[in-house]
């Protein structure tokens, strides 16, 4: 695996081009991938901070972090998402880290809150989380609230 290259944006602060791969990864897994037809153009993108990871400048994983009273109470991490291909490689890992480390810089330390894909509970304990409450669907895809302290 060549580099990877890490960034933040704010939403107002993605290209067109940018905003554009980034948004037809999200379609690519959220949608097509995991056959779910659900509303990603949430309203909440504008008031987030977007992770994007490009190797060679294509977007190959991409996360956005919301700020308190967003979502939840809390600041929270979602659509964390790896692309088919790079799976596997610890891109994943080094994305959350990265988000985690971003967050504490920006926000200071926190509690961090998401909405994980309930059979991705043993990823996200890797990185701290630890769920609360009991699994729900969301999208009609089974989904566990996870909180990291």
């Amino acid at each position: 695996m060549t580099s990877l290259q890490y960034t933040i944006f704010s939403f107002h602060e993605l290209s067109p081009a940018l905003l554009y791969a980034y948004l037809q990864l999200r379609s690519e897994v959220f949608v097509v991938e995991q056959n779910c037809v659900y509303q990603d153009l949430d309203g909440q993108d504008q008031h987030a901070l977007h992770v994007l990871v490009r190797e060679n400048e294509h977007l190959i994983a991409c996360a956005r972090i919301l700020p308190k009273d967003t979502n939840y109470p809390e600041i929270s991490i979602g659509r964390v998402i790896v692309a088919q291909a790079h799976r596997g490689l610890n891109v994943g890992h080094a994305l959350m880290e990265y988000c985690i480390d971003q967050i504490e810089t920006i926000y200071g330390k926190q509690e961090i809150v998401l909405s994980a894909q309930a059979h991705l509970q043993e990823f996200y304990k890797k990185h701290n989380f630890a769920a609360v409450g009991a699994i729900y669907l969301e999208d009609g895809i089974p989904h566990i609230k996870m909180k990291r302290i």
